[in-house]
């Protein structure tokens, strides 16, 4: 029986809404499989963050990912990919290119995937 391998999009951005490279890209790793980045308390206090660190993890790791795609608020971000690394796995950012349509007052910004860097 082979294993799967699961690719974890722990973002804000539902991977169903991703372009076509992105996912392709995505799923070289293994099957996508999202963890919504939660949000994140401004006046927490200094245990929150590492509380919620935890949680995280926990998830994400009950997974077994080959690979985890990590973006959100930062400081829940950092503790999140350090402990990931500790652990081994990679930890990888979406790099897009931004393209800026400007009608008027109005500013559109259009983010174009390139690929996935490892942090």
């Amino acid at each position: 029986m082979a294993i799967e391998t699961v690719f974890v999009n722990f973002t804000n951005h539902p991977s169903q809404a991703w372009d076509e490279s992105q996912w392709e890209a995505a799923e070289r790793y293994g099957t996508i499989t999202d963890i919504p980045f939660p949000g994140v308390d401004a006046s927490g206090d200094e245990a929150y963050i590492p509380e919620l660190t935890e949680e995280c993890l926990d998830k994400i790791l009950r997974l077994h990912p080959v690979a985890v795609l990590c973006q959100g608020e930062f400081t829940l971000a950092y503790r999140v990919i350090t402990g990931l690394k500790e652990k081994g796995i990679p930890v990888l950012a979406a790099c897009s290119t931004r393209n800026v349509r400007t009608e008027g007052n109005r500013k559109e910004a259009i983010f174009v995937f390139e690929r996935f860097r490892e942090y």
